[in-house]
């Protein structure tokens, strides 16, 4: 398992720019972002609308399915951004806390669903930021599968917003904030490799567990909503072939 995780080579991003008019500018410099992740996004060389309003921040959403490389790809991203105010919100904090008799079922609750997570109260929070505004994000104990209802994250404005989750594209109110939408396409294999990592390391579980959860989930809503997205709802979605060595995503 390692070595098919540590083999393979850099992600490859099929097109991904950003000009220095799609971003507001900064008040912490005068400079803008030159926009190229490598050498074949220079000469794909896309550049998404600019924003509505010079203020209204920039806002990226990133989706992929579970430890497609999801989180490595945001951290990318911040660091070509480092001379704008960048923050990166995680669709996680936005799970519903379960309920006792859900708790007593753990085992056959589907978080990759999306019913699995608070969508308006995650579009009550974007929308806040798309307006300049700051917000409290919840803080969710994963452990414990609730919501911290006396803890909270606060988000400041800034100049770009990146959304991050495996189905932050599922709802269409969500999509329409969006100025930029990025799917990370990894091989199935390798996520799964990553996953088995990633939650025997992590998480305290067993191997048999985790492949029992993959599994009893017969439906990999991530994946169906990118096949939608990408045909009929969002033409600015980058396919960033992602199957770098293991990143907790």
């Amino acid at each position: 398992m390692d070595d098919v995780m540590e083999s393979a080579v850099g992600p490859h991003f099929s097109g991904l720019r950003l000009s220095p008019s799609s971003l507001p500018s900064s008040p912490s410099s005068s400079s803008g972002f030159n926009g190229t992740a490598d050498a074949s996004a220079a000469a794909d060389g896309f550049a998404p609308p600019p924003a509505a309003g010079s203020k209204q921040p920039f806002l990226i959403g990133v989706s992929g399915g579970t430890a497609s490389g999801k989180t490595t790809v945001c951290d990318m991203i911040i660091q070509q951004l480092h001379d704008h105010r960048v923050v990166l919100v995680n669709q996680d904090s936005f799970y519903h806390g379960l309920t006792e008799e859900e708790s007593e079922r753990l085992q056959d609750y589907n978080f990759d669903h999306p019913d699995a997570f608070d969508t308006d109260r995650l579009l009550e929070c974007m929308g806040k930021l798309k307006s300049g505004q700051s917000v409290n994000i919840p803080i969710y104990d994963f452990k414990n599968h609730r919501r911290c209802s006396e803890s909270f994250r606060k988000v400041n404005a800034s100049d770009v917003i990146i959304l991050e989750g495996i189905l932050v594209f599922h709802d269409q109110r969500v999509r329409d904030l969006m100025d930029m939408k990025i799917f990370v396409d990894t091989d199935a294999d390798i996520r799964l490799a990553r996953r088995i990592r990633r939650d025997t390391v992590e998480r305290g579980r067993d191997v048999i567990s985790v492949l029992e959860q993959v599994i009893s989930s017969p439906v990999d809503f991530g994946l169906l909503l990118f096949k939608y997205v990408a045909q009929s709802a969002c033409l600015d979605v980058f396919h960033m072939y992602n199957v770098t060595s293991y990143e907790p995503c």
